[in-house]
């Protein structure tokens, strides 16, 4: 079980998050701190394995109190709440696990859950994340390259597709294969690129050979197909016949 502990200077955010933890079997017990100074003596004190940090709070930010516990020696994965994402560059410089916008999602907070645990196990002791800056309307921000689940070409841009969104990057696809080859995407036709990982079912028959990924089916070209048919052998994706 993980021991959380649940820090916002704003009692009705702390009580709604630790409510939406609670949901979560890998959760056991939930702390809660309504400042900065209060994360760092309860730290002093307890045993915590993860902390869900606002970023905006009073006296002392969250990533000034990150900041503080880096330097510490103590080592509990942190996940960064906040209302915005002008500091999403700089919460995973800090090696921040996640970074969660508020309202938070049930879903959305399930797959942070998944990455403390894996950093918890030491599947998270390798490098940082790689990031990708991308631009929504007016607004730039950075993703993690591992929650693209497949990229669309359009024209000389790449449309990078996430369970939450899609992000349209100035970078041809033919670059993205190249560049993201050794991350475990294939190329799947002229038009897709896909995250191996994140493929849930695959049929390589001789009539409209696809992958599916979050309910969308990608086709494979005649092209690729032998390519693709060559990388299943190191997967444990089973193929639908």
């Amino acid at each position: 079980m993980i021991t959380v502990l649940v820090a916002d200077d704003e009692l009705p955010a702390v009580e709604e998050l630790a409510f939406l933890l609670r949901r979560d079997e890998r959760i056991g017990a939930i702390h809660r701190a309504s400042s900065g100074a209060e994360v760092l003596r309860l730290l002093a004190t307890e045993s915590i394995d993860a902390i869900f940090l606002d970023i905006h709070m009073p006296a002392v930010s969250g990533l000034e109190t990150a900041r503080a516990i880096a330097r510490s020696g103590r080592t509990p994965a942190i996940v960064f709440v906040t209302a915005d994402e002008d500091c999403a560059l700089e919460a995973f410089e800090l090696a921040a696990v996640d970074y969660l916008l508020k309202p938070v999602r049930s879903e959305r907070l399930a797959r942070s859950v998944s990455r403390i645990s894996e950093q918890l196990r030491g599947a998270g002791a390798g490098p940082a994340p790689e990031m990708i800056t991308v631009d929504q309307g007016a607004t730039t921000r950075m993703i993690r390259r591992d929650d693209v689940r497949y990229v669309q070409a359009q024209g000389d841009y790449a449309r990078l597709h996430t369970a939450d969104s899609s992000y349209l990057i100035r970078i041809p696809l033919a670059d993205l294969e190249q560049q993201w080859a050794d991350a475990g995407f294939l190329r799947l036709h002229r038009s897709y690129l896909v995250a191996l990982k994140h493929v849930t079912a695959i049929k390589l028959g001789a009539e409209s050979p696809h992958v599916t990924v979050d309910g969308a089916r990608l086709p494979i070209s005649r092209r690729h197909l032998p390519a693709v048919r060559e990388k299943l052998g190191t997967t444990r994706i089973r193929p639908q016949p």
